[in-house]
């Protein structure tokens, strides 16, 4: 598919060996250079609206962007992950951060909603130089109704990270994602959308929902990595 925002077309790269990485690459019209990979959440995959929409906000705006299928997703269509295969998440990911970084000259951004987010923020954990910042959408600070957080990687954290997350998420409070942000010591943003829920969406999400919310978010990402 080709448009002004570039070229959207399947994706998928072995080279690296299992886990495989596939899902769909944005080529943006005029590339800037860089690139951003973005995962979707433990109910979801590449193809939900918001993902889509993040992608071609982003290629609209020079970034290449891949959107791709977790591991656990590859392997099956529905259901949610499995606690004790979450490494191998981890390592699609880092699979896809590797293929992007051979195809771009520039720097190459992780980012995912929810699950992948926090897949995405325990691998930078662990591989400090691996991606040159973090987006992390709805990041599940703790289940809903439950104290225990999820935190315990992020002074670990090296990457410049921005949180995007909706004030009514029952997965975390603005107020506690402010404190756990203040855990990283790197560079840290929070893009607060009021009203939102887990999905990101202001109640029923409406048919242009996704691409308002994609919009703000990859507008405000860019401002805030390029300092203005």
């Amino acid at each position: 598919m080709t448009g002004e925002r570039g070229v959207v077309e399947p994706f998928e790269d072995v080279s690296l060996g299992p886990p495989a990485v596939r899902g769909f690459l944005h080529r943006p019209a005029a590339p800037s250079g860089e690139a951003l990979v973005l995962t979707h959440g433990a109910g979801g995959n590449c193809r939900v609206p918001l993902l889509v929409a993040l992608a071609s906000a982003f290629a609209a705006r020079g970034i290449s962007a891949l959107r791709c299928d977790l591991p656990y997703r590859q392997a099956r269509p529905t259901g949610p992950p499995s606690p004790g295969k979450a490494a191998l998440d981890r390592q699609g990911l880092a699979h896809a951060v590797l293929a992007l970084r051979r195809m771009t000259p520039g720097t190459v951004c992780l980012g995912g909603h929810s699950y992948g987010g926090r897949q995405a923020s325990l691998l930078a954990a662990a591989e400090p130089n691996l991606a040159s910042a973090l987006l992390l959408l709805s990041y599940p600070l703790h289940s809903p109704g439950r104290a225990e957080l999820r935190t315990a990687h992020f002074p670990e954290l090296r990457a410049p990270t921005l949180f995007v997350h909706g004030s009514a998420d029952p997965f975390g409070s603005l107020a506690e994602m402010e404190a756990a942000r203040a855990l990283i010591p790197a560079t840290t943003g929070l893009l607060a959308l009021d009203g939102a829920r887990h999905n990101l969406y202001q109640g029923r999400p409406g048919p242009d929902a996704a691409q308002r919310v994609a919009h703000r978010v990859a507008t405000e990402f860019l401002a805030w990595r390029h300092g203005g």
